[in-house]
Formats: structure tokens, C-alpha cells, sequence
């Protein structure tokens, strides 16, 4: 009988604040802490003294074979995922790999605050109506998919948020991004940047799609991008997307 599992918790944004609870509770009563070097780095404080097996980004399916390995074994492990591990994390790629297992462990999903939520809360009220999330990286899916879903958010006036605008190999995909964004929405659109939502090194750029281009090339892995609808505007150095109610 299989008496390990493993956590996959959600470790926010980066900043302690943002660090739920629960999550807490969960890496305290871990045996063995796995993850993303970055992500590791951030709850360190808490793991201080646990077995910790930290490594480099690509090596997602690595880290949940060892976790699923360790649990088989009857530890408790917890494979930290940053923000929530259900939107851009580990929880799906564990699920599937344990799939694979004739006894599975135990596993168990910890939520946490989205990259999304938190760069959402410090540029205002952007997602208060129906919005989209799309990734730009294209390491994982075809850039002609990813232009398809940036069409038909764009078209259907959602509100669009940005993973992944860019890096030190892809830097021209946000542009292409926003070309295909003014193909549907004027150029006084209010867009928001957050760089670093909740680290010290936080950044946030109040732009339209119009001017924005002041500010892409500062855009990087850590970077949420916000477009809003054809509603959506900024006030006092909020932005705000209506709900549509009369005030």
C-alpha cells in the first residue's frame, strides 16, 4: 500500500504575502520539497532544512517522475509550481505522468493566486468582465495556433491577458501580438503591464495599444500583459473594464 503522495502547490506570484495558507501548511508537513530553481527560491525561508531537489527550467517532466518516484516510496512531497499550478503549471504534467503509474500515490492539488490576479490587482479592476488568457510562448504550441486564439479573443472584444510576452530568443512575438490585436480593436485600447507582480523588483506600465511600443522591448518571461475590451479604460491610475452596471 502506497502511503506518500504529492502536493502540487501553488506558490503565487513570488511574493510571501501571496502564499496561501494552506500552502503553507503543506510545505511544512512535506518530507521533500521539488521544483523550479526560482520557485524553490521563493518559499525558501519555509523549506529551510527539508530535502529539496531544485533544477532548471525544461526540466518539468524530470521533476514529476521524481516526485511521483519519491511519493511511491512514502514520502510526502511537494512539487511547487508558481501562481496557480492549474493555469501554466505543474498540475496537469503530474497528473498525466502519474497516469502512468500501476499504484499511483496520493495527490493532491493546492491552488494559488494567479500571475494573472495579482498583476490584475495592482493595475486596478481589468478583468471584471469576460477575458481570455493566452500564452505567447511557443516552445509548447505552434505560433499559427496561438495567432488563431489571439484573432478570436481580439474579435470576440474579450479582455486578453498575456503570459509569456517575451524572451531573450522570442522578442518580437509581443509585437506581432499587438499587430494582430489592431486588426480588431482601436489604438486607444488601455493596456497594462506588470513586471515582477509582488517582487521588489516590480514594474508597471499604465499604455494603450497605440504606445505601448514605448515599453515592449522591457517585457520579459516574469511580464503579465492586460489588454482590455472596447470598454475598458484607465482612471486616476486605475484600469478598469465595466460590468455594465448603471451608476
Amino acid at each position: 500500500m502506497i502511503t506518500g503522495k504529492v502536493s502540487v502547490v501553488g506558490t503565487g506570484p513570488g511574493s510571501p504575502e501571496h502564499l496561501t495558507a494552506q500552502a503553507k501548511d503543506v510545505l511544512f508537513e512535506s518530507d521533500l520539497v521539488i521544483g523550479y530553481r526560482l520557485y524553490v527560491n521563493h518559499v525558501a525561508e519555509l523549506i529551510e532544512g527539508k530535502e529539496i531537489i531544485a533544477s532548471a527550467m525544461g526540466k518539468e517532466v524530470e521533476r514529476c517522475r521524481q516526485a511521483v518516484e519519491e511519493a511511491v516510496r512514502g514520502k510526502k512531497v511537494a512539487l511547487v509550481s508558481g501562481g496557480d499550478p492549474g493555469i501554466y503549471g505543474m498540475a496537469g504534467l503530474l497528473l498525466q505522468v502519474v497516469g502512468e503509474e500501476p499504484e499511483p500515490p496520493l495527490v493532491e492539488i493546492i491552488p494559488g493566486v494567479t500571475a494573472a490576479g495579482a498583476a490584475a490587482a495592482l493595475l486596478g479592476a481589468p478583468l471584471m468582465h469576460d477575458f481570455a488568457v493566452i500564452s505567447l510562448s511557443d516552445l509548447l504550441t505552434p505560433w499559427d495556433a496561438i495567432e488563431k486564439r489571439l484573432h478570436a479573443a481580439a474579435a470576440a472584444d474579450f479582455v486578453i491577458v498575456l503570459y509569456n510576452p517575451r524572451s531573450r530568443s522570442r522578442t518580437d512575438l509581443l509585437a506581432k501580438a499587438r499587430e494582430i490585436v489592431l486588426e480588431h480593436q482601436v489604438e486607444e485600447t488601455a493596456v497594462g503591464m506588470i513586471r515582477g507582480a509582488g517582487r521588489k523588483e516590480q514594474q508597471k506600465w499604465e499604455v494603450t495599444l497605440e504606445n505601448m511600443t514605448c515599453c515592449m522591448e522591457e517585457a520579459d518571461m516574469a511580464t503579465l500583459v492586460i489588454i482590455g475590451n472596447s470598454r475598458t479604460y484607465w482612471q486616476n491610475g486605475k484600469m478598469i473594464t465595466p460590468r455594465g452596471y448603471e451608476l
